[in-house]
């Protein structure tokens, strides 16, 4: 893959603030997060509150951020973290989480701690985008003083809250257009050659080489397939470039790059993935496997 294919920026240099601004001059709004995400936050199930942890800062009125919280949080219990939306255009991760919250998590109220962050990039939900609208990518800045709002809010949030977190789901997708936009717009902006891989056809896992946890990843991985398909590995034996720990699950070092899934100390964390493009799965069939996801890692959270 290399970089000169992309229609912005100059082969062999990194983007610029001429570049970035080119780049956002292509973005549009393309769906409402008002009408798609704040509406469902209206009536919530009892025992939970919507909490406004910030706003983004390009446009505070209409991107304001929130967190569902317990509202008799109990130190002795454990607490479980979800988030979705990280990545703005991976539809599934924000309405699965909305789905989680409205169909299930009153079965669980009791016995957990829970904090779900359910679109932590709405700009990038509305523009269906990786990156935000400086061109950063916000699942690469979770880190410390980060600059990257999407991410320092919600981390500085988090870290208000005092709380040690016993699991941490991070619901995303892998998109064709990972292969056709996000990842040429990649290797443009930072003027590098990004291997090729062809996407996943079907759900996968991304843990932490940190803390693999395969039971763990196994039991969410045998959940999920009784919703929808499992991405095999490739002729290599790899998913999207890295060996697979177990089928269907691979590791990055989570906390060194950045990612979501990585910042908190959770015994158990995981970054969800589905393939939505997939003529094998809908929209609906995503979502459920979202939930499936959850659902699973909170069977083992019981059992452990």
């Amino acid at each position: 893959m290399k970089n000169q294919a992309y229609a912005i920026g100059t082969h062999g240099q990194k983007w610029g603030p001429h570049e970035r601004g080119l780049w956002l001059q292509q973005q549009s709004i393309k769906r409402s997060y008002a009408d798609e995400v704040l509406s469902h936050l209206q009536q919530l199930p009892a025992g939970i509150d919507k909490v406004c942890y910030g706003a983004l800062p390009w446009n505070s009125s209409r991107y304001p951020l929130y967190a569902l919280r317990s509202n008799d949080w109990q130190r002795e219990r454990h607490s479980v973290l979800i988030t979705g939306g990280v990545h703005g255009y991976e539809t599934s991760g924000v309405q699965g989480a909305l789905l989680f919250v409205h169909s299930q998590l009153a079965n669980y109220l009791a016995h957990y701690n829970w904090l779900i962050a359910p679109c932590v990039s709405p700009w990038g939900y509305e523009t269906i985008n990786r990156w935000n609208p400086e061109a950063n990518d916000p699942n690469r800045a979770f880190k410390p003083n980060s600059s990257v709002p999407e991410a320092a809010l919600l981390m500085q949030y988090l870290q208000s809250l005092n709380t040690e977190f016993d699991m941490h789901l991070d619901l995303h997708e892998t998109t064709d257009t990972d292969n056709s936009e996000f990842r040429p717009a990649l290797a443009a902006r930072d003027a590098v050659e990004l291997p090729f891989w062809d996407i996943p056809d079907g759900f996968y896992l991304v843990g932490d080489s940190a803390r693999p946890a395969k039971e763990f990843q196994a039991a969410i991985i045998a959940s999920v397939a009784k919703v929808t398909h499992i991405a095999p590995a490739d002729k290599d034996g790899k998913i999207i470039g890295e060996c697979e720990l177990t089928p269907g699950v691979i590791t990055y070092d989570s906390g060194r790059i950045g990612l979501c899934a990585g910042f908190t100390s959770a015994k158990y964390a995981t970054t969800t993935e589905v393939y939505p493009d997939s003529p094998r799965t809908s929209a609906e069939e995503c979502n459920r496997a979202q939930v499936a996801a959850i659902l699973g890692a909170l069977a083992y959270l019981k059992k452990h």
